[in-house]
């Protein structure tokens, strides 16, 4: 599918849901590859399988295919998909979803030509309604805290109730629960489990632990 027609949308993938492998998706920027596995195997460790690797860096592809090969526990997904061309990369990369902080008419035919679960992102009611009539009713909610929260989520569950969500976007451990709590969220998008001294120090048993705090907000 190339774009947004009045044809009948081909069916998305059924395979097993992104928003219901872990409460939480950490949101991984990495600058470096070589930490892709052991950042990988502590976020597994702590409860966090699903794990979202955005192509925002050189390093993103190859710690893709690095944790596809060496952490098979893990449910490793590309973000910030941007085109068609970064779709393709990060299948062939080993991604097993796929998330975009926004989505068009050709990126949505490339995300659903993959065959592999996608989160398309949407911040207004108009476009849940337009995927919704694409057969996507699993979104990503961007950016979630300057879209208007827990409360614009709480008032699209009544109207569109076959819409779920992972908001992504300025949640951290405080407001998560909150947002956990709604009938139409499945999960949260977030990096508090990865400080950025964490990272630079290689402390993966910090990760591991705030990856387990962050778990347990699931209940």
């Amino acid at each position: 599918m190339g774009g947004v027609t009045d044809a009948a949308p081909s069916p998305v993938p059924s395979s097993p849901s992104v928003l219901d492998l872990a409460p939480v998706i950490p949101v991984v920027v990495l600058q470096d590859a070589a930490d892709a596995v052991p950042l990988a195997r502590a976020l597994v460790a702590g409860g966090l399988p699903a794990i979202e690797v955005t192509l925002r860096t050189p390093a993103a592809l190859d710690a893709i295919s690095a944790i596809a090969d060496e952490v098979p526990e893990a449910a490793v997904g590309a973000g910030t998909l941007l085109d068609p061309a970064q779709v393709a990369a990060a299948g062939a990369a080993g991604a097993r979803f796929l998330v975009s902080p926004g989505w068009s008419p050709r990126l949505l035919g490339a995300l659903r030509d993959s065959g592999l679960p996608f989160l398309p992102g949407v911040s207004t009611a108009s476009e849940v309604v337009t995927l919704l009539d694409e057969g996507v009713t699993e979104l990503k909610f961007f950016p979630a805290e300057a879209a208007g929260g827990t409360a614009y989520l709480r008032s699209l569950a009544a109207p569109l109730p076959q819409a779920r969500f992972c908001p992504t976007g300025g949640i951290g451990p405080a407001s998560a629960p909150s947002y956990l709590a709604l009938p139409n969220v499945g999960c949260v998008g977030g990096t508090w489990m990865l400080p950025a001294d964490a990272l630079a120090a290689k402390d993966w048993a910090r990760v591991e632990g705030l990856a387990r705090e962050a778990a347990a907000l699931g209940g």
